[in-house]
């Protein structure tokens, strides 16, 4: 059975990284842009990742610029403009496609656990997976729901 710890991914900083690294943790995964009208939730990811961050979350970014073009920056501008304009910490990674034939494993997976309203397909920037500690996808959330939306799941599944 495939899990979360099957991956790996590239951070910002071009490390390759490997998501055992996260194993036990509870999950978030989100495909972000910088220049989206949902941008401004970086604010309130940070804030679930800041709040629960010690009791074994973690929320993993993955910029993607499939959406209206709107992530066109190098993986060094994303990172300062996370950092700079809403004080991101959490592990954010390398730019991907989550869509297509170039699609990342992850988010072929992704997908394929959790199909949305269009089926497989990511809708837009922002769509969330929360992964719990067993590795497994619990729940799939749309770019309209806003983190401090997902508190309570993530708080359930901490306890889990």
């Amino acid at each position: 059975m495939t899990t979360l710890t099957d991956f790996s991914a590239t951070t910002l900083t071009g490390e390759d990284r490997d998501l055992s690294a996260y194993a036990g943790k509870v999950v978030l995964v989100v495909n972000t842009a910088s220049q989206c009208g949902f941008t401004p939730q970086y604010e309130g990811l940070e804030k679930l990742y800041q709040e629960y961050g010690d009791e074994g979350f973690v929320v993993l970014g993955f910029p993607s610029n499939q959406f209206g073009g709107q992530e066109p920056g190098s993986d060094e501008e994303i990172g300062s403009f996370c950092q700079k304009n809403y004080g991101v910490s959490f592990p954010m990674f390398s730019k991907i496609d989550v869509n297509g034939p170039e699609a990342h494993p992850l988010y072929q997976w992704l997908k394929d656990e959790k199909g949305g309203m269009l089926g497989e397909k990511i809708r837009w920037n922002f769509t969330k997976f929360l992964v719990g500690k067993d590795g497994r996808v619990v729940k799939r959330y749309g770019s309209t729901t806003k983190p401090e939306k997902i508190a309570s799941d993530v708080a359930r599944e901490l306890k889990r």
